[in-house]
């Protein structure tokens, strides 16, 4: 079941999410694929981007047109996407590489509509930029013209309005900066996970899956979806 399931999750993502975008790297993973909805032109996945849906909390990709042009978005290498994560371009937005997004993040660069005339879309728009290694706490949101510096970590709930500065924790609404993050040379990144090749990282997923499930049996799932225990 665990090959079947597999299976159908990257034919899926191969079938219905890749024609989507304009460019995909390879070793992209997609968790339950069919939550996970992409819409509009300029979107670029780069190398093991791993995005992670599931009932209820779809993750969502979404570019739009204005009438300067198409919005453009960017996910860089070994970026992770949780359940729940919304992201909107109608200029740009650009995740750099090793960035982590937590359940139920919205980075938004537009108000999508005029604070006037509330007729007119998107209303204001500016880019978005999150340097390498920035992790994004959940449910936080990231609004229009924002920069966050490389290594920076947001705190869960956090609504950030303007630019942050690099290597620094930061919190609040609006986010401001806790305190410094601490020396650079002791981060490890998710680079680290990819320093094989995409047919090694392959056969490591399988292994570990195989190791992690390799207890289960389908009389138990089907035991556990109908008279579930605490321990299932």
């Amino acid at each position: 079941m665990m090959r079947a399931t597999l299976a159908l999750q990257r034919f899926y993502a191969r079938h219905f999410l890749r024609p989507q975008v304009d460019a995909m790297g390879g070793g992209c993973e997609f968790r339950k694929p069919w939550y996970i909805r992409i819409d509009g032109p300029g979107i670029e996945f780069g190398r093991f981007v791993h995005l992670s849906a599931s009932w209820g909390r779809p993750v969502e990709l979404c570019t739009f047109s204005t009438e300067s042009g198409t919005g453009k978005m960017i996910l860089g290498d070994h970026c992770l996407l949780s359940p729940g994560v919304r992201i909107s371009a109608a200029t740009r937005v650009e995740v750099g590489d090793d960035c982590m997004l937590a359940s139920g993040v919205y980075l938004t660069d537009a108000d999508w509509h005029d604070v006037h005339d509330r007729t007119r879309a998107p209303g204001r728009s500016a880019p978005i930029v999150l340097g390498r290694n920035v992790w994004i706490g959940d449910g936080a949101i990231v609004c229009k013209g924002v920069r966050i510096g490389k290594n920076t970590v947001v705190g869960a709930g956090s609504v950030v309005v303007s630019d942050l500065p690099a290597n620094s924790i930061a919190a609040g609404n609006p986010a401001r900066v806790v305190r410094p993050l601490g020396e650079e040379e002791c981060l490890v990144t998710r680079a680290a996970l990819f320093t094989h090749s995409v047919s090694e990282a392959d056969r490591k997923n399988a292994f570990l899956s195989f190791y992690t499930l390799c207890g289960n049996t389908f009389g138990g799932w089907l035991r556990a979806r109908l008279f579930p225990t605490a321990t299932d």
